[in-house]
């Protein structure tokens, strides 16, 4: 079942200031190959109701733009300008990729010796997969590993402590067998880094990447950002209501290299420079050209279908690479509480568009990069807009559909409080079942559900925050209820929470 967790884009109707630019100035082609740019933009945003938008474009070498659109804090009226920080959210594994490349650069590491090599200590629950993973394979999510979220989700933990629940985290499919997308691959491959170079991943992308970039405004953590005196309040849409909503911090996760930095427009233009100038920035080699470009080649299919205008896709390391109409293209999305985006480049053409975001699932990123490809490559242009919001409305009623044909309610075969107790999976950690105000009530890293009871010993949560789930109770040979069953990982089967013996 799909998790509803804090989910992170939203939508909202204010009157757009773009940018700094003036009303004459935005009915000018000022940009390079782009027609109207500022009224398209606008246009979206007030179609989406987008918050605010930064986007970064960049071609034959050259900025071609580089600035802020709408709001970037809404109570306060406060612009979005070429400074404010946004997360970019996974588009932050592109940069993992990279700091992984350039040990392989040095020599200090090899894209296909299995990790084992590197930390005899680590340990997964797969035996055949534990001595055979290499930083290739968790770079291109291939690994085996499904996402198992909900481990880490909203707890504070530190890699270390992640890696030693990785033993009891069980694959959902077979080492290189196929794409399975994993935030913990990237934070496996950075705990080898770590051992490799005694520094963290954080230090060492800021030695290595950003500050060669000069990536000034660019960090790791969000707490940072809000530090700043420019930073994107995140939002979302609840059934039409736009509101603000908490940040998420991947850092205070263990999550960091999947997901942590925050970057504003004039960094991300510098990021798509050096991609596209095979590793290159201004006059400085800062990673070998094949090295960077290994990252950028085809290691996995990505299981889905081509279009007239897409090609089937593959991963590389960091990024999803496919054909464009014709144009070689590689991208990577990212989104998480509040916030979406997409940087994508087409290296044959030499351009490359970064477009962050501070509304929850938002599409917007990923239609505008299209109508900007489409302009500069001077290909007839596609309604890529109109098609989104078909395929929005369409969603949305199959989802209404699912909801309203749900399992009808029924009576537990036996008292609420066989029910009550805390239950524990070594890695997940603790899950706790309870009453409140006569229902049963469960509560799990500090997101909470009531219970409606389905079948039998089945019961399902239907919460928008903590997410749709079925809990099924199984009990002892006596009886009792003995532990719950929770799909918390969907492609990897249920998670077994364990009942943990009353103290006397």
């Amino acid at each position: 079942m799909k998790t509803k967790i804090l989910k992170c884009f939203c939508f909202f109707s204010v009157i757009l200031c773009l940018g700094h630019a003036t009303l004459d100035a935005q009915k000018k082609n000022i940009i390079p190959g782009l027609t109207n740019l500022k009224i398209v933009v606008a246009e979206m945003m007030n179609d989406w109701k987008i918050p605010g938008l930064g986007i970064a474009i960049v071609k034959d070498g050259k900025v071609l733009l580089a600035d802020g659109f709408g709001i970037r804090n809404v109570e306060r009226n406060l612009k979005v300008t070429p400074q404010t920080l946004f997360p970019i959210a996974s588009c932050t594994k592109t940069f993992a990729a990279v700091s992984l490349a350039a040990l392989v650069d040095e020599g200090k590491l090899k894209w296909d010796i299995p990790v084992k090599e590197y930390d005899p200590a680590i340990r997964f629950f797969d035996a055949y997969a534990e001595s055979h993973i290499t930083i290739r394979d968790l770079l291109a999510h291939r690994s085996g590993l499904p996402q198992h979220y909900l481990m880490y989700f909203n707890r504070q933990l530190s890699r270390e402590e992640i890696m030693e629940r990785l033993r009891f985290l069980e694959p959902s499919r077979d080492l290189h067998e196929t794409f399975q997308y994993s935030n913990l691959n990237y934070m496996i491959a950075a705990h080898i880094l770590e051992k490799t170079t005694g520094k963290t991943w954080e230090d060492f992308v800021r030695e290595i990447i950003l500050n060669p970039l000069e990536m000034r405004s660019s960090n790791f953590s969000v707490s940072e950002s809000r530090k700043s005196s420019d930073y994107a309040i995140p939002y979302v849409d609840e059934k039409g209501t736009i509101r603000e909503t908490s940040f998420l911090e991947p850092d205070k996760m263990g999550m960091g290299p999947a997901g942590s930095i925050n970057s504003n427009t004039r960094d991300m233009a510098n990021w798509l420079l050096f991609n596209l100038n095979k590793g290159k920035f201004k006059d400085r080699q800062v990673i070998s050209e094949a090295v960077l470009l290994e990252t950028q080649k085809p290691q996995i299919v990505i299981p889905g279908n081509a279009s007239d205008e897409m090609f089937y896709s593959s991963y590389g390391m960091g990024w999803a690479i496919t054909s464009y109409r014709g144009h070689l293209l590689l991208g990577h999305g990212g989104g998480f509480n509040g916030f979406s985006c997409y940087v994508s480049i087409l290296p044959r053409d030499n351009i490359g568009i970064a477009i962050l975001c501070n509304l929850e699932g938002s599409p917007v990123p990923q239609i505008l990069a299209r109508i900007i490809f489409d302009q500069l490559l001077r290909l007839p242009a596609i309604p890529w807009n109109d098609r989104m919001k078909k395929s929005r409305t369409n969603d949305a009623a199959s989802a209404l559909k699912a909801e309203e044909s749900s399992g009808q309610k029924s009576k537990p075969p036996r008292p609420l409080e066989d029910y009550f107790g805390e239950f524990e999976h070594p890695a997940y950690g603790i899950l706790s079942v309870g009453n409140e105000q006569g229902r049963l009530f469960a509560s799990f890293h500090g997101l909470a559900s009531p219970l409606e009871h389905l079948f039998y010993d089945v019961f399902e949560t239907k919460d928008e925050i903590f997410g749709i789930f079925r809990f099924s109770f199984f009990a002892d040979e006596n009886g009792a209820i003995a532990g719950v069953a929770v799909p918390f990982e969907p492609a990897g089967g249920k998670i077994m929470f364990n009942r943990i013996p009353k103290k006397k």
